[in-house]
């Protein structure tokens, strides 16, 4: 791995969809990661996103901690230092704002203290709402489009992640990097070194660099800023589901010096009960399912629970 593809996918409702799709899937196989253009998400609203969120960053800390993460729902505001990507080194050098698929206090699901089931925390920022909720809806459809090209490369019938991608346990993140430190802890960074956990995380970033990706041989190649495209990468969930086909690879932001950061990530994770098992297609005689069949919310918790344990967020 040299460079991260950039796949433009705005025929994979059309009449090349199988090409786009084996673009998509060999970048799945060999890299982990790609760039995306060619999508449906506005500009304008990916602008209006980027600057609703530096509003709420710039607020007081007490502000800030009236919507303070919630472990249950998995949505709210993480605290500079909240969360260790990397376990085993320190707390991450960022602040975070997470939100869930939007669900009224009177869903039964919300009512029940279902996990990652819960209403969003919504802070007192004008037009935060509103413009987060399109945001959220826009990234959704790109990736159950994504899926789709996923289906066709794996051989399987388009439309088959659809109903496991109905009602997901989604998260659009909204994060905020400040200038690397004069002094770090050893091994700190803005986000260490992980995987993502679920199937496919769309990331729009601002021009100031700092993510970093890891090749096969070890070394750490930067992922560049694209105007307009997402940065794509698989995560755990659908690797596991792939039975090791598709590649989770790990990755980190190097928080840069002298500037801030803000990034936007939207995490695709399936519904809360769909069942991770080896897909159709992908085991073979010398190739057999390398993992248990699992819920897709037991998968997600079993994930993130490292990665707050540190800062008490967890519980």
């Amino acid at each position: 791995m040299t460079a991260i593809p950039v796949i433009d996918v705005s025929d994979l409702m059309g009449s090349d969809a199988g090409h786009v799709a084996a673009e998509i899937g060999a970048a799945c196989r060999e890299v982990g990661f790609f760039y995306v253009t060619g999508h449906a998400v506005p500009a304008k609203l990916s602008a209006s996103v980027f600057a609703t969120a530096a509003r709420f960053f710039a607020q007081p800390e007490a502000q800030k901690r009236k919507v303070l993460y919630t472990a249950a729902g998995n949505r709210g505001y993480v605290p500079m230092k909240g969360e260790a990507l990397d376990p085993g080194k320190p707390a991450d050098l960022k602040e975070a704002f997470n939100i869930g698929l939007e669900l009224p206090a009177d869903d039964p699901d919300v009512l029940a203290g279902r996990g990652f089931r819960a209403a969003n925390l919504w802070p007192d920022v004008p037009g935060f709402r509103a413009t987060m909720l399109a945001y959220f809806a826009a990234c959704q459809d790109l990736g159950r489009l994504l899926h789709r090209a996923f289906a066709l490369d794996l051989g399987l019938p388009p439309g088959f992640f659809a109903d496991k991608l109905d009602r997901p346990m989604a998260v659009l993140r909204l994060l905020h990097y400040p200038p690397a430190p004069a002094r770090a802890e050893a091994g700190q960074l803005g986000a260490g070194e992980h995987t993502d956990y679920g199937c496919v995380t769309l990331l729009a970033t601002d021009g100031v660099g700092g993510l970093q990706v890891r090749s096969r041989t070890g070394d750490w190649l930067d992922a560049p800023h694209v105007p307009g495209a997402f940065v794509c990468n698989i995560g755990d969930c659908l690797m596991r589901w792939t039975n090791d086909i598709y590649v989770s690879t790990p990755h980190r932001v190097v928080s840069p010096a002298g500037r801030e950061r803000f990034s936007v990530a939207f995490f695709l994770d399936p519904n809360p009960e769909a069942e991770i098992a080896c897909l159709p297609g992908c085991a073979a005689p010398d190739r057999p399912a390398r993992y248990a069949p699992i819920r897709g919310d037991a998968f997600l918790t079993s994930r993130l629970s490292p990665t707050y344990q540190k800062s008490g967020l967890a519980q």
